[in-house]
Parts: structure tokens; C-alpha cells; sequence
């Protein structure tokens, strides 16, 4: 597996890492803990070393997982993870982002204590908080840095302005934020502009476009009961039909290429700067070797020319988010 630093920090990842929110939350089907924990360790054995959770996810029962198995190769592997949601701690229920800053302490030692680890290498404030200065926030981040318990600070979809103000305080070593072939706003907002000027790396969510980008969905596909993706505009059947356009247009580059269209997907990303870093995510222990796979594939600058060319006739159709969750980000 190929490695990818953050940023001008000294955190070295694998080129792709692993997104585990969905191995037990958000997409209305769920593995049993044991083969989700067999699927992370068989990510280790690929070269994976990079991965994914929130306090959010499941609630809680993601980190759990994910502690579980990772602790035998701690000294392999990078563990990110999330803060900033109000949630009951007994019920999980969420109720917005928490307001205080002593929060976010609190969720660091819960964290750390589902992990089953000593320090978290990579937290993010999961949303930014209007309420609460960014340098408030950045400030208890720092100070948790300086305890031990934290070693590297991140924001996930934040504005450029919040990330230059956080970066005054505690440099940020990572930003994650929604970045595919359908969900292009990085490059728009003043977020990679920020990347560069400020030597972050850019951790991309959702690369694969929450599946719909790997050519398996279509507008008569059944989403999971209860699914994240059932509330989202652009996983309406009008949608999903009119968007597939551009699954065609990576279907056709990945026949050229040899590979696949999720692989050709995660392939243009890693050649759009060397500090960006994909994590998707399955249930699948295909689709993970997949996903592994395109850290191999590579994109010319002819096949990059092409698919800007072709991808700027097409036009998304549909939201990322609905409105209230769009109002969460780029704050």
C-alpha cells in the first residue's frame, strides 16, 4: 500500500484508508461485531492503516469495534475519531451540536475509554458549532494534545475562514469534508485553497459517492429500511436515473484502464493533490480489496483532461444534504 502524509504534519497514512461508520450505522443493514472486526483486520493485512469513527456512529458501538480490532496492531495503524454531538450518554439520543467546550474532554476520555486505546492520533470537531468560538474549540483541543490524550486535530466540514481562525491557535492537521467526482465543493469553497496555503491534508468522505459512484445502484435499486441515503435528495429513483451519466462516464474510463468505476472514482481523487486522502467504506471483503486496488491505478494527465471535460457536461441532479443537514456545513 502506497502512503500519503497530512499535510506538512508528521502523520503518514495509507493512500486509502477506512471509513467503519457503516459497518454498523447509517445504511439500514449492519454487520455483527464479530465480522466487522474480522473485515477492519483484514483491511490491516492489506496495508490499510488509516481509519474512521465518531462517537456518533452506532451511537458508540463503532468505536467499541473498532478498538477492539485495532488494539493488536496499535503500532500499525492511525484512529480517528469525532466530538462536538449532544447525545444522551445512557440512551444514545442525539440532540445537536453540545455547546461547551468541557465537552469536549469529556468525549475525548469516553472515546479513549471505547477505544481501549492510550491517545487518540487524529480528532475531529465532527460539525462546526456557530455558538462556540473555533478558537475556543481549538484551545481545548490543544489542551488535550498537551495531556497526551489527543496528537493531531482535525475539523470536519468546516468553511476556510473557520480553518485559518482554528489553525491560529492549534494547528489543524486534517480536514474531512465530502469530496467525489459528484460532490466537488472542495474545490470551489476555499477549502483546498486553504489545504494548500496551510499544509493540511484533505481526509475525503464519502468518496464513492455513499455507493452510488461504484455502478451497483440504480433508480429501481431498494435502499436499506431506515438508511441514511433514503433522506438524501440525490437518492431519489429521478435522481439516481439522471445522475447516472456520470457512473457511465466512469464505467467507460474504468474499461479503458482496466479497473473498475469505484476504482477509477478514488483513482481521480488521489491524483487530484498528494495530501488527499479517500476513505470508503464497505461491508464487503471484495469491495475493500477493490478499494485497495485503486491506490495502483493511475490516471494520465490525457485521462484526467478527458473526464473534466466529460464530467463538466454533466450536470448532479440533487442535494448532498437536506436542508437541515446542509446547514451544517461550511460554517
Amino acid at each position: 500500500m502506497h502512503t500519503r502524509t497530512l499535510g506538512r504534519s508528521d502523520l503518514t497514512v495509507s493512500a486509502i484508508g477506512f471509513g467503519c461508520m457503516g459497518l454498523n450505522f447509517s445504511y439500514g443493514h449492519a454487520l455483527d461485531d464479530t465480522d466487522s472486526v474480522a473485515l477492519i483486520r483484514q483491511a490491516v493485512e492489506r496495508g490499510v492503516t488509516f481509519f474512521d469513527t465518531a462517537e456518533v456512529y452506532g451511537p458508540f458501538t463503532n468505536e467499541r469495534i473498532v478498538g477492539e480490532a485495532l488494539r493488536p496492531h496499535r503500532d500499525r495503524v492511525v484512529i480517528a475519531t469525532k466530538f462536538g454531538f449532544a447525545m444522551n450518554p445512557a440512551t444514545g439520543r442525539m440532540s445537536g451540536l453540545n455547546r461547551r467546550t468541557e465537552h469536549i474532554k469529556e468525549v475525548a476520555d469516553a472515546s479513549l475509554k471505547r477505544l481501549g486505546i492510550e491517545v487518540i492520533d487524529l480528532f475531529y470537531q465532527h460539525r462546526v458549532d456557530p455558538i462556540v468560538p473555533i478558537e475556543d474549540v481549538a484551545g481545548a483541543v490543544r489542551d488535550l494534545i498537551a495531556a497526551g490524550k489527543v496528537r493531531h486535530f482535525g475539523l470536519s466540514e468546516p468553511g476556510a475562514q473557520t480553518v485559518r481562525r482554528a489553525h491560529a491557535v492549534q494547528p489543524v492537521t486534517a480536514l474531512q469534508n465530502e469530496y467525489s467526482l459528484w460532490t466537488r465543493g472542495p474545490e470551489t469553497n476555499g477549502i483546498l485553497e486553504a489545504c494548500e496555503e496551510l499544509g493540511i491534508g484533505l481526509v475525503a468522505y464519502s468518496p464513492l459517492g455513499k455507493g452510488f459512484l461504484t455502478g451497483a445502484m440504480g433508480k429501481d435499486t431498494k435502499l436499506g429500511e431506515g438508511g441514511f441515503r433514503a433522506m438524501l435528495p440525490r437518492f431519489t429513483p429521478e435522481a439516481i436515473g439522471k445522475n447516472q451519466a456520470l457512473v457511465d462516464l466512469l464505467k467507460r474510463i474504468a474499461g479503458e484502464k482496466g479497473g473498475t468505476p469505484a476504482q477509477v472514482a478514488l483513482a481521480w481523487l488521489l491524483a487530484r493533490k498528494p495530501w488527499i486522502v479517500p476513505i470508503p467504506g464497505t461491508t464487503k471483503l471484495h469491495r475493500l480489496e477493490e478499494n485497495v486496488a485503486a491506490a495502483d491505478l493511475t490516471l494520465t494527465a490525457d485521462d484526467l483532461a478527458g473526464i473534466e471535460r466529460a464530467a463538466a457536461k454533466i450536470r448532479v441532479e440533487g442535494d448532498r444534504y437536506p436542508p437541515q443537514l446542509q446547514a451544517m456545513v461550511g460554517l
